[in-house]
């Protein structure tokens, strides 16, 4: 199959080109750089020059693919409206392109959209989001949704934490906040928690889903169902040799700034429906591990 990619020299991108490639895919990807381009040839892959905001290239991309993989995103949290919002328009293009075809197309969301406390437990593949007036990430699958009743082969990929021991997403917040503040913070007792799964067993999973994915699935690439907060502080101030400390509700605003609205959720989620569907184990390092692993001197 010849896949065309988007964000294919990201984190997540510069373990899912050699993933495909080993499978006997072919992978183009966008690069908007010269620098990326390069990347991605040395990788096996082969660089179709464009930004993902030009729909004109998007759309050619996708012209001459067999399938599509939307891994790319902006998770700048201070324009997360504007960046999800730019995130519907890509799907759409991708949705022009595809509608009728039966080539499938992987969009990438995350499974933080919906909360525990409207789930009533862990978050669970059938469970949807809140609008995007509420939650602006929702704007990629309510984009989804819509290309889906047009006619594309949707699925939807939702990753938690993903994690390698160079990069650590949201956690990557934390430690910068500890950093700057002199000591590692977490809300109340510490127990509300973050699913993970390590960068190698996510793109597994996203190839399953272009290979044999159910058209209009949600999938969930959750190895570990939720990993307490208190824990992740406490490796977070091993690492960096700093004091590790609950703080209230009240005071959260002024740690965590911008996060402070996820900090105290418990964001734990399930991939049981996922593992029922695709012949999908996670094999990697868990999340902890990764994290005590890591060059803290970097």
């Amino acid at each position: 199959m010849r896949v065309f990619l988007t964000g294919a020299t990201g984190f997540i991108g510069s373990y899912l080109v050699p993933d495909l490639l080993g499978a006997g895919h072919e992978v183009r990807g966008l690069c908007r750089s010269d620098e990326a381009a390069e990347k991605l040839a040395r990788a096996g892959g082969e660089p179709f020059r464009g930004d993902v905001n030009d729909l004109g290239r998007v759309r050619a991309g996708a012209e001459a693919s067999d399938g599509v993989i939307h891994a790319a995103f902006n998770h700048d949290f201070a324009q997360i409206r504007q960046h999800s919002e730019s995130d519907r328009k890509v799907i759409e293009a991708l949705g022009e392109v595809l509608a009728g075809s039966k080539r499938p197309l992987i969009v990438t969301s995350g499974t933080g959209l919906v909360e525990r406390s409207a789930a009533g437990g862990p978050v669970v593949e059938t469970d949807a989001p809140p609008p995007s007036e509420k939650v602006p990430r929702a704007a990629t699958e309510e984009a989804a949704d819509a290309v889906f009743a047009k006619g594309v082969h949707v699925v939807v990929m939702r990753l938690p934490q993903v994690h390698d021991t160079r990069h650590q997403g949201r956690i990557a917040h934390h430690i910068r906040l500890a950093r700057e503040k002199g000591r590692v913070a977490y809300i109340g007792d510490g127990q509300n928690r973050l699913p993970a799964v390590h960068v190698s067993d996510a793109v597994r999973l996203f190839r399953l889903a272009l290979q044999q994915g159910r058209v209009g699935a949600r999938y969930h690439a959750v190895a570990e169902e939720g990993v307490p907060l208190r824990d992740i502080a406490d490796v977070i101030g091993a690492g960096l040799n700093l004091p590790v400390e609950s703080i209230t509700h009240e005071a959260a605003a002024g740690y965590f700034g911008m996060l402070a609205g996820l900090a105290g959720l418990d964001l734990a989620a399930s991939s049981a429906l996922t593992r029922q569907e695709l012949p999908w184990t996670p094999t990697g390092p868990d999340l902890l591990t990764d994290l005590r692993q890591m060059d803290w001197a970097a």
